[in-house]
C-alpha cells in the first residue's frame, strides 16, 4: 500500500491550507485514514482520524479549525486546516489503517498501517 500525500507549504497565522492524502496498492479494506503530526523536538501526535463507519476524532488542539472529510476517490481524504497557528507547524503525516479480516475489522491483529511520507507545514506568525 502506498500513501501519497500533498497539500502542505508555508502560510501565515490564520491562514488555511488543506492537505490530501491517497492510499492505493490494498487487497483489502481501508478502515481508516487520519492524518498524524510531528514538530521537532516532540512526539509525533494523531491529529484527526475518520474511519469507514463515520467515526471522526480530533486533537482537543484542532478542533473547530481542522476538519478531516473522505475524498470523492476511493481510499482518499482530505483535511482542512483553517486558522492555523504556529504552534500548528509540523510535519504532517498520513496514515491509513488497513483491516485484513471482514468478520474483525477493528481487531489489530488483522489490521496493518501504513504511513505517507510527510509534508511540511510552517505557520509564521
Amino acid at each position: 500500500v502506498q500513501l501519497q500525500a500533498s497539500g502542505g507549504g508555508l502560510v501565515q497565522a490564520g491562514g488555511s491550507l488543506r492537505l490530501s492524502c491517497a492510499a492505493s496498492g490494498s487487497a483489502y479494506s481501508i478502515s481508516a485514514m487520519a492524518w498524524y503530526r510531528q514538530a521537532p523536538g516532540k512526539e509525533r501526535e494523531l491529529v484527526a482520524r475518520l474511519t469507514t463507519t463515520g467515526s471522526i476524532d480530533y486533537v482537543d488542539s484542532v478542533k473547530g479549525r481542522f476538519t478531516i472529510t473522505r475524498g470523492n476517490a476511493k481510499n482518499t481524504a482530505h483535511l482542512q486546516m483553517d486558522n492555523l497557528r504556529p504552534d500548528d507547524t509540523a510535519v504532517y503525516y498520513c496514515n491509513a489503517v488497513e483491516s485484513r479480516s471482514t468478520w474483525y475489522p477493528n481487531d489489530p491483529r488483522y489490521q496493518q498501517q501504513y504511513w505517507g511520507q510527510g509534508t511540511l507545514v510552517t505557520v509564521s506568525s
